[in-house]
């Protein structure tokens, strides 16, 4: 399967992984072209984000497992796109 694209909620710790450092990690996934990360809300001690991920043949597994590596929960999978371009 051609991941093209991913859009993924995932909460992380307020101050560890840094914005910087998650989108630094993701960027060096298998696949992965650009990372987008958005501040949805906040806690005392936790970030909710959104990230969205594009690229061509995006490693999903390899993706799923830096972020919860990096001490990050994915709540859920917001969208998925696949084939042989991006549908605007």
């Amino acid at each position: 399967m051609n991941l093209r694209r991913i859009l993924l909620d995932v909460d992380k710790g307020l101050n560890r992984p840094t914005l910087t450092e998650l989108a630094g990690s993701i960027e060096e996934v298998p696949g992965v072209d650009a990372v987008k990360i958005t501040v949805t809300e906040m806690d005392m001690e936790t970030m909710g984000t959104s990230i969205i991920v594009e690229g061509i043949n995006i490693n999903y597994n390899y993706l799923v497992k830096l972020i919860e590596d990096m001490g990050c929960a994915i709540h859920s999978i917001d969208e998925v796109m696949t084939g042989k371009h991006i549908i605007k």
